[in-house]
C-alpha cells in the first residue's frame, strides 16, 4: 500500500479537479476495499459536516451503485474511507450467495465492521468519539432486532464486543 501521506495527496489533487469518483475509485484500489459485487460510483447531493449520506442502491443479486456527496472529499478523510467501507459491506450483502434480507441486520454488520474492521483490517480507525457514535448506532440496530429474536441470538457476541468496546473508550 502507497504511504498515507501520499494517498492523501492523491485524493486532494481528485478534489480540486473534481474528480470525486475518480478519487473514490482510486480509495477502494488503494485500500482494497472493492467487492466483487460492486457495480460504480455515482454522486448525490453535497454533504454537510453534521449529516453527511452514502447510499448503496441496487437489486440483491446485481452490480451495486454507491451514492457518495458530491463534495465526499472535503471532509476528514479517515471518516469518509471508513463510510465507504460500510458502504462496501452493504454491496456484499446484496451479492448473490450472501443475501442479507434483514435491514437491522445489514446495518449492524456494517457499523460492526467500522470498529473491528474484520472485512477490510486495512482500513484505519476513526477518533474516539466517532467510534463511539458508530459503537451506539451499531447498538440501536441490534436493539431494532427483537428483544430475544434469532438475529439478537446470532450476535450475542459481538454485542458484548461492542458493550466492551464502549466501556474501554470511556476509561
Amino acid at each position: 500500500m502507497k504511504p498515507y501521506s501520499e494517498i492523501l495527496q492523491t485524493i486532494q489533487t481528485y478534489h480540486e479537479l473534481g474528480e470525486t469518483i475518480a478519487a473514490a475509485n482510486f480509495v477502494i484500489e488503494a485500500y482494497d476495499i472493492k467487492h466483487p459485487n460492486f457495480g460504480e460510483f455515482q454522486l448525490r447531493e453535497k454533504a454537510e459536516p453534521k449529516y453527511i449520506l452514502m447510499t448503496t442502491e441496487g437489486t440483491f443479486g446485481l452490480p451495486q451503485v454507491i451514492r457518495i456527496p458530491e463534495n465526499t472529499f472535503e471532509f476528514e478523510f479517515t471518516l469518509m474511507l471508513n463510510l465507504i467501507a460500510h458502504e462496501m459491506i452493504h454491496v456484499g450483502q446484496k451479492a448473490i450467495g450472501n443475501f442479507i434480507d434483514d435491514r437491522n441486520e445489514r446495518e449492524w454488520q456494517a457499523y460492526y465492521e467500522m470498529l473491528f474492521h474484520k472485512t477490510y483490517p486495512q482500513v484505519p480507525d476513526v477518533p474516539k468519539h466517532q467510534q463511539l457514535f458508530f459503537a451506539n448506532k451499531a447498538l440501536d440496530y441490534y436493539a431494532k432486532m427483537g428483544i430475544g429474536s434469532a438475529l439478537q441470538e446470532k450476535y450475542a457476541l459481538q454485542k458484548k464486543e461492542v458493550e466492551d468496546f464502549v466501556a474501554s473508550l470511556s476509561q
